[in-house]
């Protein structure tokens, strides 16, 4: 049996039924969806670091220290995409407007991909 921790940017108050905010970097909280053998086993949430301008680095080290193993985003730049890469961290792409749940719903069926280098942004919200 392994455990994996997955993250997601999330609308205050974070939850499964908490809408995926559309880029990390500037979410209020993220939702940690603990999953064992294909299912999700509890939940938890923590606060995002205040967002400064190229310190996107400080989430990424938050969610290695929260012991995240994949994130899914909507929206990321370079740099912590690199971040979360170095960490061991795998970063997918997931769609607008669902909810943590049914992205993590997305992500255990297979149907999420890793995002890519050309996919990433400029700082922005995507």
């Amino acid at each position: 049996m392994q455990r994996k921790t997955v993250a997601v940017p999330s609308a205050f108050p974070g939850g499964l039924d908490s809408l995926r905010s559309g880029h990390f970097g500037h979410c209020e909280v993220f939702t940690l969806v603990h999953v064992e053998d294909g299912k999700i086993q509890d939940v938890s949430v923590v606060q995002n670091p205040p967002h400064v301008q190229g310190g996107c680095q400080g989430p990424v080290t938050l969610l290695h220290q929260s012991g995240a193993h994949a994130i899914i985003v909507g929206g990321i730049g370079m740099r912590p995409l690199m971040g979360f890469q170095q960490m061991g961290i795998e970063v997918y792409y997931g769609p607008e407007g669902e909810t943590v749940g049914a992205v993590v719903d997305h992500l255990l069926e297979g149907k999420l991909q890793l995002i890519a280098e050309n996919q990433v942004c400029g700082g922005g919200a995507f």
